[in-house]
């Protein structure tokens, strides 16, 4: 059992943490997201994500607040034990390992269109592009946390500046006319909206996984998710404005807004630029995803969750490489059924949503539950019960797919005690 006085013998400082917090909430969902929330509530998706930035700021914190007092790869399945028992843990887990493998290919899409818009190609560019990073992603893992945390100081610097460029020259071209009618599709829509924008704001709950491999995870956690609250914040609120105001109507009909945005500010073609940050964004998202759900699978194992090969790399500065190699090899097989059958990245980002509000709900019941009373730490941890109350309200008839996680993980759990 995780205590709170645990001394993880981890790795990252301060500035690596927040780079991974940055890469893994900022994620993928700001190069196409906007677009896709204009096109289900026109201009008033803007409170869809408003009301979601505010929402992540009490989720952020308490998710920090675990981290920092329960340091361990296990993350929020760990907080779940703890709270509430083996079976939970179980749950919990199991809805976080199985998200990678369905938002992964999802990702790689939305960067595929990127390289596509860029240099043409057509679908064969979309699919070969989400096939590489399938590849490559594992690949980089596979060196070590601490190699990750590096390639994510780098990407989250340039990603940071490339989004603020892309606003600050696109902007001097916004109308403000573009805003009306603010409601098109009725104030109904924004609902719906901000189920797709979820996918935007998870992230908070990855880097719990991660948390042993701190140096100081008690100081550095929650600096490092403040940090990551503001930028993430700050950059999301700003792309969706200047997506609207500057393209108007074309923001519901664009597959790379990033690069209409840049093709204006700058023009000639700056698709190819914008395709560039698209995989760069997005491996830094699934780097940071891929190195959380791998030391996760690691830890269900060592707690008897998962089958028990599992387990090596589980403990702080051991990569957890045969967690890594089965989480590839079910992306890839997601990415065949993809490419096989003509999924989009919509179905998918619905599906990892589902999941993700399943592991926030109870990530957040723990907390109300270990975090000492009367301390901020667990007044943010109510404030984010109502939160999630809405976000599972959200997901709709996509929670069917966690039901049926939570019956496979409680059926493992049974079969596996039986035996032995």
């Amino acid at each position: 059992m995780v205590n709170p006085t645990s001394a993880p013998a981890g790795r990252l400082g301060l500035g690596q943490g927040t780079a991974l917090y940055v890469g893994a909430v900022l994620a993928t969902g700001v190069i196409a997201l906007p677009a896709l929330a204009a096109e289900v509530a026109g201009p008033a998706s803007l409170l869809a994500w408003l009301g979601l930035a505010v929402v992540s700021a009490p989720l952020a914190a308490t998710f920090a607040a675990l981290g920092a007092r329960y340091p361990d790869s296990g993350g929020v399945a760990t907080y779940a034990r703890l709270a509430f028992g083996d079976r939970a843990a179980a749950v919990v887990g199991w809805c976080f390992y199985l998200s990678v493998p369905v938002g992964g290919p999802a990702a790689a899409l939305w960067a595929g269109g990127y390289v596509e818009a860029g240099l043409g190609g057509g679908e064969g560019t979309v699919l070969a592009t989400m096939l590489a990073l399938m590849v490559v992603v594992p690949a980089a893992n596979a060196f070590g946390i601490q190699v990750t945390g590096r390639v994510q100081i780098s990407l989250a610097g340039l990603l940071t500046v490339f989004l603020v460029a892309a606003v600050a020259l696109s902007l001097p071209h916004a109308d403000l006319a573009n805003l009306q009618p603010f409601a098109p599709h009725g104030w109904q829509a924004i609902g719906p909206a901000a189920a797709l924008l979820v996918w935007s704001f998870v992230g908070w709950e990855t880097v719990t996984y991660l948390t042993g491999e701190f140096r100081r995870p008690a100081r550095d956690v929650p600096r490092a998710t403040a940090v990551a609250v503001i930028v993430v914040g700050v950059l999301y609120l700003s792309v969706a404005f200047a997506t609207i105001t500057v393209l108007g109507p074309r923001a519901a009909e664009t597959d790379a807004p990033l690069g209409d945005l840049l093709a204006i500010g700058v023009g000639g073609n700056a698709r190819v630029l914008a395709a560039v940050a698209a995989l760069l964004l997005t491996f830094g998202a699934m780097n940071a995803y891929y190195a959380g759900a791998a030391k996760l699978g690691a830890a269900l194992a060592r707690d008897g969750a998962l089958p028990a090969w599992l387990t090596h790399g589980s403990s702080a500065g051991v990569v957890p490489r045969r967690s890594l190699a089965v989480l590839s090899a079910m992306s890839m097989v997601t990415a065949v059924v993809v490419a096989a059958a003509g999924v989009g990245p919509r179905s998918l980002v619905l599906l990892t949503t589902g999941l993700f509000v399943t592991v926030y709900a109870v990530g957040v019941a723990a907390a109300v539950r270990l975090l000492p009373r009367g301390s901020k730490a667990r007044l943010a941890a109510i404030v984010a019960q109502g939160a999630v109350v809405i976000l599972l309200l959200m997901a709709g008839p996509y929670l069917l797919w966690p039901v049926v996680v939570t019956a496979a993980a409680l059926l493992y759990l049974r079969l596996t005690r039986r035996g032995r």
